[in-house]
Parts: structure tokens; C-alpha cells; sequence
């Protein structure tokens, strides 16, 4: 490592991306992803939205539970 580094041209917050924008990938099992992506061909949606529609609803589930 250098003992300085020189900073005067770095830019501030050229990286950074709010959290809401970060795609956050889901690693499913073969046996669920098997299911939905079954049960979203049926149903003619991509497996994107019929897992967030599970997952809406259990979130509504568990709300009433707590």
C-alpha cells in the first residue's frame, strides 16, 4: 500500500446505490423452484411474480398472527 493516496479527483457517492434499488438474488430449491415455475406456467405469469405474490400473501398472513 501506498503511505498517501491522492484524493482530489475522487467523486463522492459514485458507487453508492440506495438500498431500495439492489436487486437481492433468491437461490430456491430445486423441488420449489420445480413447483412454482410449474403452477406460473398454468397460469401464464413469470415465476418472478407468482413467487412475490406467495410471499405477499404469507407476509399478510404472518401480520395477523403477530
Amino acid at each position: 500500500m501506498e503511505k498517501e493516496y491522492d484524493f482530489s479527483k475522487a467523486e463522492q457517492g459514485k458507487f453508492y446505490h440506495p438500498l431500495e434499488e439492489l436487486e437481492i438474488p433468491v437461490n430456491l430449491n430445486k423441488k420449489v423452484r420445480f413447483f412454482f415455475s410449474k403452477k406460473a406456467v398454468e397460469k401464464n405469469v413469470e415465476l418472478e411474480e407468482m413467487i412475490n405474490a406467495v410471499l405477499l400473501k404469507e407476509m399478510e398472513l404472518l401480520s395477523i398472527v403477530d
